[in-house]
């Protein structure tokens, strides 16, 4: 296996095979369901060679990877001890009304991700469609261009039955029993026909093609069924029984109620949307998404948006909002990235702005807001600028999606919507590059705080210096109690038994603060020089979950040597029975020549300096 040591690494640091629930992937990222997230060891994940960064939230447990992301995806399941594409069974849990927002939008983010490669197909081939149309080298009216039509529409056209077996595989039911409710509603029987009945009742006429709502519902309902009657089937007829006994009882529930709610609430949205269209402009919310979208692909929520899309090309036969949107956006990122390219002078710097760029023009945008938009920021800024004025004319001047295509080579599917509707987007993406990059360029880089004289002196010598976190008595790294720490796993360094007395926290090196763990025991600091540092407060002190932290500082901050960090209750803690000793490691020591721990020497503090 390729990827065999990054996956065995995930699947150890996040909690082992049986702390993982489910998993899925989009087009950069591991999504993951875990137990118990507090198992998760996030800083170390991050540190792994092949990970980007991880992003954690109400919604899943997200390892960004890049776009080789299915191919690290399908050995990880391997490893985890089901085939590709399979999920692990989760531990039962008690379901409690607060989560089942959170369990929604779960399903449906990863259900959607598990089918946005086929939906950036469809969207692909629309595209050069529309080239070869326009060209003249393949006629519209041709078999041959009928054929490739019929590939593309396809997909949309029995979305449903896509969308049932990604569901299936999320919620743990058989996918195949699953995509028989599917491609039963997508007969021509069903869908679309008129003067059905079922046990005397009259059905509404629904078109279940291009839909995803009703079978999502369905699939939630038979895994339900399903659980139900195996807990009352003898085991030995369950094969027999349950999924014939599953798929009767539920397609009549499909049929007479998930179907119209379907249809109501596609037609909601699409009303609601309609009625802002009519009284101020779908301009406003165009703009809005271009210029945020990175913020969103930050939370992880940008995937709860492209139902909505669907829902529109199903309502309407086209998306005025989310598709070109996110297209512009994507352009825009792409723009501030080569923004930084020309004001660069650093050659290495040169060749990751530019690779990353390249990247966001073609729609995959991860690697740029994960591995330069959360370090420096400013590149929010010039997107929020770039992508919004282009988000403005594209809205202004009505531009519609009428598949779902993003990134440069997205563009020409535009077409379908007429040349007036191409160039105006072509003219929005443009301006949104531009902007962005020339926003880009003016902002610059954040300058980090200057060194102290000390620091400056060790520098000049080959030395960075690491000065004390807390006073108390320090301490090799290898007589701590965790292993991980001891064992030099995690890096060179050293550690406090820090007094009771002072509970405050500073900062060994000047920095971007890059980590604040969620309960406030553990921070990260990088330096201009590169040098990655982790000051973690306690062993096994998550378990606190913050109780007797106090933190005052937030990612992104820049810190001098000696700035508080935290105040922290060590009597609380060793109350609590932990051991409150404070580890200072540089996490990429391999990265140096060596990092050697020193006596302290009072006056100066310095406790170790880096070769």
């Amino acid at each position: 296996m390729k990827y065999e040591k990054l996956n065995k690494a995930i699947i150890e640091l996040v909690g082992g095979k049986e702390n993982i629930v489910a998993a899925a992937h989009c087009v950069t990222r591991l999504r993951l369901t875990l137990n118990n997230r507090d198992l998760a060891k996030t800083e170390e994940i991050k540190e792994l060679d092949g990970v980007i960064d991880v992003v954690s939230n109400d919604v899943a447990y997200q390892v960004i990877i890049g776009t080789h992301v299915t191919e690290v995806y399908n050995e990880f399941m391997s490893l985890v001890g089901l085939g590709s594409g399979s999920e692990v069974t989760p531990e039962k849990e008690k379901l409690s009304w607060k989560k089942i927002p959170t369990a929604v939008l779960s399903v449906v983010s990863e259900s959607m991700t598990s089918i946005i490669e086929v939906l950036i197909a469809a969207g692909m081939i629309a595209g050069i469609l529309s080239l070869l149309s326009l060209t003249g080298i393949v006629s519209a009216e041709s078999p041959t261009y009928q054929i490739f039509q019929t590939l593309q529409t396809s997909i949309f056209t029995f979305l449903p039955i896509f969308f049932a077996f990604s569901s299936a595989r999320r919620l743990n039911v058989n996918p195949y029993v699953a995509t028989v409710l599917a491609t039963t509603v997508m007969s021509s029987n069903i869908t679309g026909a008129e003067g059905l009945s079922l046990f005397g009742y009259q059905l509404p006429v629904i078109d279940y093609s291009h839909t995803f709502i009703p079978i999502l519902l369905a699939i939630a309902l038979l895994k339900f069924v399903t659980t139900q009657l195996e807990k009352v089937v003898p085991k030995a007829i369950q094969l027999f029984f349950v999924p014939a006994v599953s798929l009767m009882i539920v397609l009549p529930v499909l049929l007479t109620v998930f179907g119209p709610v379907g249809m109501w609430i596609g037609s909601g949205i699409s009303w609601v949307f309609t009625l802002l269209s009519e009284n101020i402009g779908y301009w406003i919310v165009v703009m809005l998404y271009a210029a945020f979208q990175p913020f969103l692909i930050v939370l992880g929520a940008a995937n709860f948006l492209f139902p909505i899309g669907l829902t529109f090309f199903a309502e309407l036969g086209y998306d005025p909002v989310i598709t070109g949107a996110a297209t512009i956006s994507d352009i825009a990122v792409a723009g501030a990235m080569i923004g930084y390219f020309l004001k660069t002078k650093k050659e290495k710097e040169k060749a990751t702005f530019g690779t990353i760029g390249f990247s966001a023009v073609m729609g995959i945008t991860e690697p740029a807001i994960f591995g330069v938009f959360l370090k420096y920021r400013r590149p929010f800024i010039a997107v929020i600028v770039g992508g919004g004025i282009g988000g403005l004319i594209a809205g202004l001047a009505g531009v519609k999606a009428w598949t779902m295509a993003w990134g440069l080579a997205g563009l020409p599917a535009f077409l379908i919507g007429g040349t007036a509707n191409f160039v105006w987007m072509i003219i929005s993406c443009v301006t949104a590059f531009l902007l962005a990059g020339a926003v880009a360029y003016g902002l610059g880089m954040p300058q980090e705080d200057k060194a102290t004289e000390k620091e400056k002196s060790l520098t000049k010598a080959g030395q960075i210096a690491l000065e004390n976190v807390s006073s108390g008595e320090v301490i090799q790294l290898s007589q701590v109690s965790d292993s991980a720490f001891a064992s030099g796993a995690l890096g060179k360094g050293f550690a406090v038994i820090p007094d009771e007395e002072n509970g405050e926290i500073f900062a060994p090196i000047a920095g971007e603060v890059t980590v604040v763990f969620p309960t406030k025991h553990a921070y990260g600091i990088k330096t201009e020089d590169g040098v990655e540092v982790l000051i973690h407060v306690g062993v096994d002190t998550v378990n606190l979950e913050g109780k007797g932290f106090t933190s005052y500082v937030k990612v992104g901050d820049q810190v001098k040597t000696g700035d508080v960090l935290a105040t922290v209750d060590f009597s609380a803690i060793q109350a609590a029975g932990f051991d409150p000793t404070v580890m200072v490691v540089v996490t990429n020591s391999a990265d140096f020549l060596d990092v050697v721990p020193l006596a302290d020497e009072s006056t100066n503090q310095v406790l170790a300096v880096i070769i």
